[in-house]
């Protein structure tokens, strides 16, 4: 990969066709996730963190809550992982943002990052792979990369808003 630059009004970064492969795949884990039967997943703890409760205590307040933001905040997840799949470049290539695609690519990269963060039950203490033996390693060097993708991304963003390129 080669991390976001800013240039101009735009942030430019480059993946390879594996990296952009992976995005894409993680794209459509999201998606189906996200377009799920809310009884298939009910307890789904990537959900959880994905839709955090209202109130932790009130589960009255809690259910009022979800009620009241769920159908939104799905509806503007949907159109971020549509904003990032329609920039992405299947083959692997330049990627180049506007602010409000720049915008979309941070909030998705972050609903990736707390899905897999989740599954591999990351924590302060977890560290990226020394080597990759398993499929639990592979998942792990992907959290971190997706990581520095998105690390670039926010020193583009704040880099461009500075002023500086």
């Amino acid at each position: 990969m080669k991390p976001f630059r800013a240039r101009g009004d735009q942030l430019v970064a480059r993946l390879d066709r594996a990296e952009a492969g992976i995005v894409g795949l993680l794209l459509d884990q999201l998606e189906q996730l996200l377009a799920a039967d809310a009884t298939d997943v009910a307890d789904d703890p990537v959900l959880e963190r994905l839709f955090p409760p209202g109130h932790r205590v009130d589960r009255e307040i809690a259910q009022d809550f979800r009620e009241m933001t769920e159908e939104s905040l799905r509806s503007g997840k949907a159109d971020d992982l549509a904003t990032v799949r329609a920039t992405l470049p299947a083959d692997g290539g330049e990627i180049r943002l506007d602010p409000d695609q720049a915008g979309a690519w941070l909030r998705t990269s972050n609903d990736l990052r707390l899905a897999l963060g989740t599954r591999l039950d990351i924590g302060e203490d977890t560290g990226p792979p020394e080597e990759i033996v398993d499929e639990t390693d592979h998942q792990l060097a992907v959290y971190y990369w997706l990581t520095a993708v998105q690390g670039s991304l926010v020193d583009a963003l704040v880099a461009a808003r500075a002023g500086r390129r």
